[in-house]
């Protein structure tokens, strides 16, 4: 027995000599505070060991209960608070043994609390010992995680025992020694055996439950509470309390005719049925009832996680609170029992009655204890907060802070905001605190999402505790209403433990990995994840409800670096003798907007996931190669409707990218066998109304001295109507349609203060948008209008444009006119859709419009030297009539500078030197400067745009490709996936049969020089649960592999080098000694 044992049995060895032949104790108070006995001794003695064999009832004496019980108050009453009491219960646990601090993990203000009223619980029933094995068991249940031994339990007694020692004095007697020291390690010894045999009754809770959850039938993998493993299992004695259940089952049984009776479809998961009992035994209209079921499963769960039990329980209390009427928890209890059988009815034995009994007590007593206390505790907290001013917060934040940094000094390293954001975030969580009590289950999420947004940022979790204990500390001295107190600690406690469990669990190796950007790191975490979930370990991590990409927080985090190496290692293939593993399908199930996402926030990706999509074969048949492109999620959502992924790469707007090899093949796919149709179709109208509108503006158009003709008129009538209806006012149409789409869009654009339409920004709407105005402006001025002859007269033909009044204003005409010009050239315009049937054409119709912004800066300084020089030479005196006047000079430059101007007109200026030396200057600087300067210009914008020419008629092709799109109806989309056979295999090799969701095609050998094999294989097992054997083929490995060889055969040389050097050396100076030796003695003969 250890120290501590023997150091207890002095106690009783010091009483048995005291009190040796003692008479009869009267129970007095002089009597308790004696020494104990003999048979006080002898029975103390069997206490004082820590027993996890059994669990039986502990009888003490009952002096020694009262002086227990004596000195446990007087503890108490040493100080001013309970507080203070547990925070000296704490110390002394926490301090006790420095290994074993990991097992306090909640604050030290909650824990301290807890230890002392479980302690003083333990106490309160020492003479009671039904009761006291009851709430020992109790509390032992929340220890099923904690790994409790026997020495940890004599270590934690010995401390308690000091600490009693210290406050009490005298005061702490013998008997309240041996009192104290026997309830301690009974308790703990009971903590070991729980632990142990509840191990079984834990995995027969699981297994049942998975059963009746319909989790599947393969339970073997729940792990055991111990090392050791029960070879057989004793029925245990049902308790009374399932008679009632028994009975609640009698009845059910009773009602099974009048279900078949019925046309009810028969339950057959838990919550179903647990939903059909409580209705057949009359708690339909129990709600609370539903707030346990949709929490029972994590209860259930986590029943061996005592903290995590803690917490879902408190949820649920909190949740409860808000249901209005009586909570009678039994009723619940009934109702699942009867529910378990129904689903479990062929294991279901007296076993499975014991575990789902004990489960039960356990959770209603945790739910009991907070019971009736959320509503109290919130308009306390309420009230606190109303009260609370301004000044009052900040110097909340302010304390908070200061007292955190005293308790955790490490936490300034993390803590480097600014103070204003540490008081906004000190400020939320109180905040939070009140939120909690009022949507317990929208805070539950939040706080579970907010966790996993701070995985990556590597927050120790050590520094919940201090933070929870300064601020409850701040709260203390800010108010004396032990209510408010209470329930700031109680949810600040549980927002604390909801923010660790997050962190915990979240903190995979991969999160780890990503948070020290290096790609080697993250290999080395993901080469232990089982091959069938590895593209999901780097894709989500679940906790609860929320979940969070791995991918998208390297991305976000900026550790593009390890963000590359996941993208590559999801899009590598691997396989085995019997599969093949691709993590294509993975990514896009998980992250459908995947491209959108490189896109706008790491746009170096784009390239490593389009080239992942392709394989290439290593063989070459004929001078050709296979290829194998997976494009099924580039093409299809999960729905099977069209992907955006081609939208979101135009919106993107990269030439390079967008000319890359598998958007290439999407958009030709698209573009042959399904859009180029229905837009040559949509455009024929178009077309069609370009030849009306040439034919009759321009082909009939009457000449000079010609004359009207019936037909004529006709025509020309015939041709404008449709004009002015099937054309104008269908453009008129199509604009407010868009226009009211931006409008419900709030897609606006400010420029000068003016909201301008997001469809304007369009060149082709843009376009269309004028070509409106101008149409408008023609139907305004249409002769035919102003005219109105609609019969033949002797004087006009019918649909005459030559009439009085169409012909008496000869600037209506003229505006007439201009706007029939503007309209024909706008509708040529808008034709050139049609050059993207060409890339070629498409391509130089592009170019040509890039370098019109370089002709645009050459017109601009043309006027602006015009306008100069013109104002220049007006201020010469000269005898020239023909050339007087600014406005006479800019007209004469401008045809100068055009090559227009009459040579005679040079002749009048000889006489006038000034007038042609100016002329002269301004000639030289257009023709020469300017003009070649032009060139220049033109010629370099070319070769910029040169090289990404075809990227932007892809672009053009692509932004019209995705606009057809959504004119295509959904009976030809899904002719055209079928057509694309993307739910077939694609062969690798001949005879290998791979992946689908591609399509494969061949290309010339010579378009890409591929030497090694892209598909990693494998042998040895192939069960999806083994990991793939480590990869060390990396670049780096192998430099790293060199270094260490150089640097090891360097150390060798060196060696070796420094043996002979020593050698050497040696020789030398046993030679040199020998010599110094040898005149020496010659020397001393000599002298001799």
């Amino acid at each position: 027995m250890s120290e501590q044992v023997e150091d207890s049995s002095e106690y009783l060895e010091e009483s048995e000599s005291e009190e040796g032949g003692s008479s009869e104790v009267d129970g007095s108070d002089d009597d308790v505070d004696s020494e104990p006995d003999e048979e006080e001794a002898e029975v103390m003695r069997k206490w004082m060991q820590v027993n996890d064999k059994t669990f039986e009832e502990m009888e003490l004496p009952p002096k020694v209960v009262t002086a227990t019980q004596r000195a446990w108050n007087g503890f108490v009453s040493v100080f001013e608070k309970r507080e203070t009491a547990a925070d000296a219960l704490y110390g002394a646990f926490f301090d006790a043994a420095p290994n074993l601090q990991g097992m306090f993990r909640a604050p030290r203000a909650a824990m301290g609390l807890r230890i002392l009223a479980g302690m003083e619980t333990f106490i309160i029933n020492a003479g009671n010992p039904p009761g006291l094995r009851k709430e020992v068991e109790a509390i032992a249940f929340n220890h099923l995680d904690l790994d409790v031994t026997g020495p940890r339990v004599e270590l934690f007694r010995e401390s308690t025992l000091e600490v009693f020692d210290l406050e009490l004095g005298a005061l702490f007697g013998t008997r309240a020694r041996l009192g104290l020291s026997a309830v301690m390690t009974y308790a703990g010894g009971a903590y070991i055996h729980c632990r142990r045999e509840y191990a079984a009754r834990i995995r027969l809770l699981q297994r049942s439950w998975n059963t009746a959850a319909k989790k599947g039938a393969d339970v073997g993998e729940v792990e055991d509470l111990d090392s050791k493993s029960d070879e057989s299992e004793e029925e245990e004695e049902v308790p009374q309390e399932t008679e009632a259940a028994n009975e609640v089952a009698k009845t059910q049984e009773g009602q099974e005719g009048v279900t078949k009776a019925s046309a009810l479809k028969v339950p057959t998961t838990f919550d179903e049925m647990f939903l059909f009992n409580a209705a057949v035994m009359g708690y339909a209209n129990s709600n609370w009832m539903k707030f346990i079921l949709e929490y029972f499963d994590p209860i259930v769960t986590n029943v061996a996680n005592s903290y995590r039990l803690q917490e879902e329980c408190d949820v649920l209390s909190l949740n409860l609170a808000k249901c209005k009427g009586e909570i009678n928890l039994p009723e619940f209890k009934a109702v699942m029992l009867a529910s378990l059988r129904s689903l479990v009815p062929k294991d279901w034995n007296s076993q499975h009655e014991v575990a789902w009994n004990w489960l039960w007590e356990n959770v209603e007593r945790l739910l009991r204890a907070q019971l009736g206390r959320p509503r109290t505790q919130q308009k306390a907290i309420e009230r606190f907060l109303i009260n609370l001013s301004q000044e009052s917060l900040t110097g909340y934040c302010r304390d908070v802070y200061k007292r955190f940094f005293q308790l955790a000094p490490s936490g300034q390293d993390f803590f480097k905001q600014s103070t204003t954001r540490l008081f906004f975030i000190a400020e939320k969580i109180v905040e939070m605190t009140v939120e909690m009590y009022r949507t317990p289950k929208k805070m539950v999420e939040e706080l579970s999402g907010l966790g996993l947004r701070h995985v990556g940022y590597g927050v120790p979790t050590e520094l919940f505790s201090p933070y929870v204990s300064a601020s409850v500390e701040v709260i203390r001295t800010m108010t004396t209403d032990e209510t408010t107190e209470t329930a700031f600690r109680w949810s600040l406690t549980l927002i604390a433990k909801i923010m660790v469990r997050t962190l915990v669990e979240g903190s995979t190796v991969v999160m780890q990995a990503i948070n020290t950007n290096v790609e080697k790191n993250l290999r080395r975490a993901i080469s232990v994840a089982p091959r069938g979930k590895r593209a999901m370990e780097l894709l989500k991590i679940t906790v609860g409800t929320q979940s969070i990409s791995p991918l998208y927080w390297a991305i976000e985090s900026g550790s593009l670096i390890c963000a590359q190496a996941m993208l590559e290692d999801l899009l590598t293939i691997r396989a085995d003798r019997d599969n093949y593993y691709y993590g294509a399908d993975a990514l896009f199930t998980r992250h459908p907007e995947v491209i959108k996402k490189l896109a706008s926030s790491a746009p170096s990706l784009l390239d490593c996931l389009l080239d992942g999509l392709i394989w290439r074969s290593r063989v070459i048949v004929n001078g050709t190669r296979r290829v194998n492109c997976y494009l099924k999620h580039l093409v299809q959502d999960g729905d099977g409707k069209p992907h955006q992924a081609l939208q979101w790469l135009v919106e993107y707007g990269n030439p390079i990218t967008i000319s890359m090899f598998t958007v290439v093949l999407v958009a030709d796919l698209m573009w042959t066998r399904l859009v180029a149709y229905q837009f040559l179709i949509g455009r024929c109208y178009f077309l069609f109304t370009l030849c009306v509108a040439v034919t009759s503006q321009s082909f009939l158009s009457l000449g000079p001295g010609e004359q009207e003709t019936y037909e004529r008129n006709i025509v020309i009538f015939a041709c404008r109507i449709f004009i002015y209806c099937g054309s104008m006012c269908k453009i008129l149409y199509n604009q407010l349609k868009l226009l009211q789409t931006d409008c419900r869009n709030h897609a606006f654009d400010r420029r000068c203060c003016i909201p301008i339409p997001q469809f304007l920004f369009s060149l082709k709407e843009a376009g269309n948008f004028v070509l409106l105005w101008i149409l408008l402006g023609m139907c305004i001025q249409e002769p035919l209008w102003w005219c109105a002859q609609f019969t033949s007269t002797d004087e006009y033909l019918i649909f005459t444009t030559h009439c009085a009044a169409g012909s008496g204003s000869s600037a209506g005409r003229r505006l007439y006119s201009a706007f029939s010009c503007i309209a024909i050239l706008l509708y040529w315009t808008l034709v050139l859709d049609f050059t993207i049937f060409s890339m070629h054409i498409s391509a130089y119709v592009l170019v040509f419009g890039r370098v019109l912004s370089e002709v645009f800066l050459f017109v601009m300084a043309l006027i602006f030297m015009i306008i100069a020089f013109a104002s220049a030479v007006s201020a010469i005196e000269h005898e020239i009539d023909e050339f007087s006047g600014i406005s006479t000079w800019l007209i004469s430059l401008t045809q100068m500078a055009l090559g227009m101007f009459p040579h005679d007109n040079y002749e009048q200026m000889k006489a006038e030197a000034g007038i042609l030396m100016v002329i002269s200057v301004f000639i030289l600087m257009v023709s020469i400067i300017l003009v070649n300067l032009l060139v220049a210009q033109l010629n370099q914008a070319y070769q910029h745009v040169y090289t990404d020419m075809q990227g932007y008629a892809r672009l053009n092709r692509a932004s019209v490709i995705v606009s057809t799109l959504e004119q295509i109806s959904m009976k030809r989309w899904a002719r055209f996936l079928e057509g694309l056979k993307l739910n077939d295999r694609l062969e690798f090799n001949e005879g290998d049969v791979g992946l689908p969701g591609g399509v494969q095609i061949v290309e010339p050998a010579s378009a890409h020089i591929v030497t090694v094999d892209s598909i990693r294989r494998f042998g040895g097992s192939s069960a999806t649960t083994m990991p793939w054997p480590e990869e060390d083929d990396s670049m780096e490995d192998r430099f790293d592999r060199l270094e260490k060889l150089f640097m090891s055969t360097a150390k060798k040389m060196g060696g070796k080098r420094r043996r002979k050097k020593d050698n050497g050396s040696s020789l030398l100076s046993g030679l040199s000694g020998a010599n110094s030796g040898g005149s020496d003695d010659s020397g001393g003969s000599d002298g001799s």
